[in-house]
């Protein structure tokens, strides 16, 4: 589990977090097998064991005082006293994780253990049910919907769940028989609200709402409690347009025509609640849902991708067949560890609380700060920003001349599938058994943070990628809630107040008679504070991302979708790359030259190097310069250390980047410029005739004093 805040130090008031104009939360990944300091959890067992406050119901932890009988809560105070058993228990405190560490993993006691790994998948067409286990090798059961497009049967009568699941050891020909059955939809299903008949069965085109639906109910029926999760793999390649669920993929072509509304605003918001509520059902039954669109058409996903995101899955978008990691990214996916039916919980001490949360979770109807997570992988990341819980904040510590300590818990409770050899090592069964076991686990982190004494102190503590994540966060739903030119005047305000905030605390800007004047050159790349240094380019950044550039730029709606998707699970690492890519170069392809340079034409020529590898993230370049020494090998030999860097990136990555070589002056090398964004205008006019980055940072003194009036 790691957890990254984004200061260090919290602010001691409400007063002082005001005047700091840095976000105030955190990151958490809470699968990740190490914490950010790349330490293991102690792994124990007996969890359900485990004391808790009967206040707050925090988790008993290294930082609480215990005496003989009882222990006192370190999130709320409160007294709390000792069962026998646990009493026993403390006795002996180096047999208990939970006296070692505040960083813990323990088993909970379980119905389901040594249930056998099911390695199977579902795989269903929209026209019918797949049986691969009957004595025909394989039988295509056909499902007709009447004329609304609804199912007039539900898929557990047609064949029971049990039966249509098949295990791949043992069907694995006739699984793939199936899938050879599949065969394209013609063009006449492609067209909106599709409908024929044949042979007196009303056909469709994509009834992929009604599948859905119907697939929901089928794995959420009586057999609730057999199958710990069910993970659907769904395949589009265009928008539902037939039955429950069809998207009238029209308004697209209204608005790009330009009809007086605003198309970045139009176009983010859903058209129909029917995904969202299908999400709920799927969270209901533990089903997973992840989309993979193969399509350059608009689908609209922004009424989609509830279905994912809200289920605990993902939502990948490829803009054709020919280039498409589709087969990498669903392979990636299906082999790595995951964690299901998962529990998270924030807990904080009395003075702050958790503000908004982020991610792709469905918040519990009762429990504040309760999330559920059907599917949850070692990326998957989690944000909260905090709120004071009165007027005072921390300041209690300092009148009391009290230790300034504050802290908080985070609680994770998942399930996970656990291999033979584990058990064997951790003596709870012979290896001999080889067979997988369902494991109900409790992962608890309490962390400790102090109190920034001023403001310079908040800001030397300030870390800029959790921030980046909150920010990012912040502009999306700006964004859909009023379009992206807010989300993007949002940010950019943010930053001007920041840096207002800034110079005020380093006297360089001062109120006289009621205005404010400058008492020395602005500072607007927060020379003086190397934590915020970093943000002024990750601002600009942002603002020249897809994510944030206006439709008339040619930024296709389902692919600001796509980024809101994928930016709002990333950790934050990973977000930074992706939204300010890392550029290095090579003096050959064995050979480093520089470590970083900026994004800029300017650099390449500067820095003399030969070879430049850029990282977005989602794709990785290779680009050659056109002056490079011809004899040099192109593209890099698999066994060099340029490709060996590139494949401990991609191996290392929740989805699969694209690797793209270019050639200067030979190739196209549009995709690799695109990321040269320092000398883009942050407004979308291309390239001009001044550095942009630059010119961007000469317009925030006058925005700043704007600002001030």
């Amino acid at each position: 589990m790691a957890v990254r805040a984004t200061v260090s130090r919290f602010p001691i008031d409400p007063d002082s977090q005001e005047s700091s104009g840095v976000p105030w939360g955190l990151t958490v990944t809470p699968f990740a097998a190490k914490d950010e300091n790349d330490q293991a959890p102690a792994y124990g067992l007996d969890g359900h064991l485990l004391p808790r406050c009967e206040n707050c119901y925090a988790y008993f932890n290294t930082y609480c005082e215990l005496d003989q009988w009882a222990w006192n809560c370190s999130l709320c105070g409160t007294l709390n006293g000792l069962s026998a058993q646990a009493i026993s228990r403390y006795s002996h405190p180096q047999s208990c994780a939970e006296m070692m560490s505040s960083f813990i993993d323990l088993q909970l006691p379980s119905s389901e253990e040594f249930l056998e790994l099911t390695k199977s998948a579902l795989q269903a067409a929209l026209e019918g049910l797949y049986d691969v286990q009957g004595p025909i090798p394989v039988k295509n059961v056909f499902v007709h919907q009447d004329t609304e497009g609804i199912l007039p049967i539900e898929l557990e009568d047609v064949m029971p769940l049990l039966q249509f699941l098949a295990p791949v050891e043992t069907c694995k020909d006739r699984i793939t028989s199936a899938l050879e059955t599949l065969r394209p939809i013609t063009s006449w299903e492609r067209t909106p609200g599709a409908g024929q008949v044949l042979d007196g069965v009303l056909m469709g085109g994509r009834g992929f709402g009604a599948a859905m639906e119907a697939l929901c109910n089928y794995l959420g029926s009586e057999y609730g409690n057999t199958f710990a999760l069910a993970r659907v793999f769904v395949c589009l390649s265009g928008p539902p347009d037939y039955g429950p669920g069809q998207l009238d993929t029209r308004r697209y072509g209204e608005q790009y025509a330009s009809k007086g509304e605003d198309a970045d605003c139009a176009l983010l918001p859903e058209q129909t609640p029917f995904y969202k509520d299908l999400a709920a059902v799927a969270v209901q039954a533990g089903v997973c849902v992840d989309i993979f669109a193969v399509t350059n058409e608009y689908t609209d996903l922004a009424s989609l991708k509830f279905l994912s995101i809200e289920s605990g899955g993902s939502l990948f978008l490829y803009a054709n067949t020919d280039d498409s990691t589709l087969p990498q990214d669903m392979y990636r996916m299906l082999s790595r560890l995951y964690a299901f039916n998962c529990v998270l919980r924030l807990r904080t001490s009395t003075e702050f609380k958790p503000g908004h949360s982020y991610g792709h979770f469905f918040p519990d109807p009762q429990y504040e700060n309760v999330q559920h997570i059907i599917c949850c992988d070692s990326f998957a990341t989690y944000s909260y920003d905090f709120d004071f819980a009165n007027n005072v904040g921390f300041s209690r510590f300092v009148i009391c001349k009290l230790l300034q300590i504050i802290q908080l818990q985070i609680a994770f409770q998942y399930t996970v599938v656990v291999p033979p050899e584990e058990l064997s090592s951790l003596g709870l069964v012979s290896s001999s058994r080889g067979k997988h076991s369902l494991k109900r686990r409790l992962r608890i982190r309490t962390l400790q943070y102090g109190t920034a004494q001023n403001l310079n102190d908040l800001y030397d503590s300030v870390d800029p990628e959790p921030v980046l994540s909150l920010l990012v966060h912040t502009v999306i739903l700006a964004s859909l809630e009023q379009g992206v030119r807010e989300g993007r005047m949002l940010l950019h305000d943010w930053l001007v107040i920041l840096t207002a905030k800034y110079n005020e605390a380093f006297k360089h800007i001062q109120y006289k008679n009621g205005s404010s004047s400058i008492t020395a050159q602005m500072d607007v790349t927060f020379s003086q504070c190397p934590q915020l240094q970093p943000l002024a380019h990750l601002v600009f950044a942002l603002l020249r991302n897809p994510l944030l550039r206006f439709h008339e730029e040619g930024v296709h709606p389902d692919y600001r979708i796509y980024l809101q998707c994928l930016f709002s699970a990333l950790e934050p690492s990973s977000l930074h790359r992706a939204i300010y890519p890392m550029l290095t170069s090579y003096s050959t392809p064995d050979k480093p030259a520089y470590p970083r340079h900026s994004l800029s034409r300017a650099a390449l020529i500067s820095s003399g190097s030969p070879i430049f590898f850029l990282d977005a993230f989602t794709t990785l370049s290779v680009f050659y310069s056109s002056t490079a020494d011809p004899s040099l090998p192109f593209p890099p030999p698999h066994d060099c250390l340029l490709r060996s860097t590139i494949n401990k990136l991609k191996q290392d990555r929740c989805i699969t980047p694209k690797l793209v070589f270019i050639w200067g002056g030979q190739d196209d090398a549009t995709v690799f410029e695109n990321y040269l964004i320092e000398e883009q205008d942050v407004d979308g006019s291309g390239l001009t005739s001044v550095m942009g980055f630059v010119s961007f940072l000469e317009d925030i003194p006058q925005s700043v004093l704007e600002y001030m009036k």
